[in-house]
């Protein structure tokens, strides 16, 4: 079995992330499997780049370009939305060509336009891992309530040039026509994601199945706490509260409500002032540092693992504030190092932290609960079990070999002559 997972980046993000630990995961259990990436940034020889080309460059400034235009020209949701109109066609690649099963992740961004990707679909089986809403919607990638895309996208709320047949809509066909006549198993990371997709008048009659993200659990481990703290200049007596995000200041992260919860925390409980300190990995940390009312370790941007490890490893509580997110990556590594976590109740993260077990679920965007939560894996709970039972679940569940044996039932499946209808 030969199989191309298709992603934008090789590194850079969560889809990056969850793509490479799967190409691994698959080699490991005997799949010769490559990934096709436009931007390569290793020497990894199974990872192979799109051909060097000015029209790369050009495929991601002229989506942004149509896209600003139709947000009013305005900066204000230009990286919300995505409309694949311009790509690359990766059908005559000898890498698309010898493999028997396409995988698509993340292709947004001038990565691969819906022409290509309708070719794509009608050469090869594909699985496309959905680790957002974009395939299941018009133009967006995560819908923050909205349910036009249970019937039919339009009249969106991310354009200021909106209608009944605005670019939503006429995406919405475009994606509407790439599909017809074809199947497609799609792959959604968390089970809330795939009762969301089945919603999509797009994917009707298209196999949707949930299958997590995979997890190096010999990378991503406990470590000894005091000697990571003291290699990351953290304070070893006091506890490290961590918030991780590639940009900290994305609304969608939650800052705004982590801030307020740290805030409650310190009036509540006043010995926390001395007790607790932040660490906040990302970019942006320093603008919002000034903001909190603990001490606070900006430790910027970190594109190496084994020093991610050492961060998750230094943190005595992760909290992941989000607004709307799928299963993210940070609270799997956060959970496999044995670190309890905190969150609110949505999106997949619930099916992550099993409340008071290994973690604390916070009511939906009320900040006092996140404090009273993180307070709980603090200073209530037994520590030592919370931390002994987020390990236990990543095992169980997030494990390469399980996840890879799921992909490979699936891949099985669709290279057969006989498809299983959904």
């Amino acid at each position: 079995m030969r199989v191309l997972i298709v992603n934008t980046s090789e590194k850079t993000g969560g889809a990056a992330a969850a793509a490479n630990r799967l190409m691994e995961a698959l080699k490991n259990n005997g799949v010769k499997a490559k990934m096709l990436v436009r931007d390569k940034e290793t020497e990894q020889l199974t990872v192979c780049g799109l051909p060097s080309s000015w029209r790369l460059r050009w495929h991601f400034l002229w989506e942004r370009l149509v896209i600003w235009f139709h947000v009013g020209l305005r900066r204000k949701h230009l990286f919300e939305i995505d409309i694949a109109n311009c790509g690359t066609d990766i059908t005559q690649l000898p890498e698309f060509q010898e493999a028997d099963v396409v995988h698509l992740h993340w292709i947004n961004q001038g990565m691969l336009s819906l022409k290509d990707i309708q070719k794509i679909i009608a050469l090869k089986p594909v699985v496309w891992t959905m680790h957002d809403l974009w395939p299941a919607a018009a133009i967006c990638h995560y819908a923050r309530g909205c349910e036009q895309f249970h019937s039919e996208c339009g009249e969106c709320r991310l354009l200021s040039i909106a209608g009944k047949h605005d670019l939503a809509n006429r995406v919405w066909h475009r994606k509407q026509k790439m599909l017809e006549g074809h199947q497609v198993t799609f792959v959604c990371c968390s089970q809330w994601l795939a009762d969301e997709a089945r919603k999509s008048a797009l994917l009707k009659g298209q196999r949707i199945v949930s299958i997590p993200n995979p997890i190096d659990t010999r990378m991503f481990r406990p470590l000894d706490k005091l000697a990571a703290k003291t290699a990351l200049g953290l304070p070893a007596d006091k506890h490290i509260i961590l918030f991780v995000s590639q940009r900290v200041t994305d609304p969608r992260k939650g800052m705004d409500y982590f801030v307020d919860a740290v805030s409650l925390l310190a009036q509540q409980h006043p010995e926390m002032k001395e007790q607790a300190a932040i660490a906040i990995l990302g970019g942006h940390a320093e603008d919002v540092a000034p903001r909190l009312a603990l001490p606070v370790w900006p430790l910027g941007y970190v594109n190496d693992t084994k020093r991610i490890v050492q961060v998750y490893n230094a943190a005595d509580c992760f909290v992941l504030p989000s607004l709307e997110d799928n299963l993210p990556n940070t609270l799997m590594e956060a959970m496999a190092c044995g670190v309890p976590c905190v969150g609110f109740r949505v999106g997949g993260i619930p099916e992550m932290i099993d409340h008071e077990q290994n973690g604390y679920v916070a009511q939906f965007q009320q900040a006092d609960d996140l404090a009273k939560g993180i307070h709980y894996v603090l200073a209530e709970a037994d520590y030592e079990l919370l931390s002994r039972q987020c390990v236990q679940k990543v095992a169980h569940n997030w494990s390469e070999q399980n996840v890879a044996k799921r992909y490979l039932e699936e891949y099985e499946t669709i290279h057969s002559p006989k498809v299983k209808k959904p």
